[in-house]
């Protein structure tokens, strides 16, 4: 997939949570990948912010607080997500578990590559990562291997 950047219209508000400002749109994202990193330029500032969709909202998680406005205010910008560029390859440590446990990676389509791909990177802990490896090889299906 070729790297290219969508630029999306966006508006909403700011409210606060235990993580941080949030940047709440007033639209719901639909059809884009969820937590996503991206950036969003509202006014003179260009925001990093990460993308976390929910059920019926969608929310911006600055990573930078201090660049967010305050809490309350209604703001408008442009949002810019980056497509295509996460890596497309299987991780060593998801390599290593599929075939010690003999299971095959292959069965993944592009999709369901991408999916496992992203639920890796978002772990935030070496244990959130291992647990998450094992779950994704546990649904993986068993290779078929000549034994000696």
């Amino acid at each position: 997939m070729p790297s290219t950047q969508v630029n999306i219209r966006v508006e909403g508000t700011v409210s606060h949570s235990s993580e941080g400002p949030q940047l709440v749109l007033s639209q719901r994202l639909d059809g884009q990948d969820t937590f996503l990193t991206g950036s969003l330029d509202i006014g003179e500032r260009t925001i990093p912010v990460r993308i976390l969709t929910l059920d019926d909202v969608t929310v911006l998680r600055p990573s930078d607080s201090h660049l967010a406005p305050t809490e309350g205010e209604r703001w408008h910008g442009t949002l810019h997500l980056p497509h295509g560029l996460r890596p497309r390859s299987v991780p060593p440590d998801l390599k290593a578990a599929a075939d010690q446990e003999e299971r095959y990676l292959d069965a993944l389509d592009e999709a369901e590559l991408r999916y496992v791909l992203t639920f890796l990177s978002e772990a935030t802990t070496t244990t959130i990562r291992q647990a998450r490896v094992q779950a994704i090889v546990s649904a993986l299906p068993t290779t078929t291997r000549n034994r000696p």
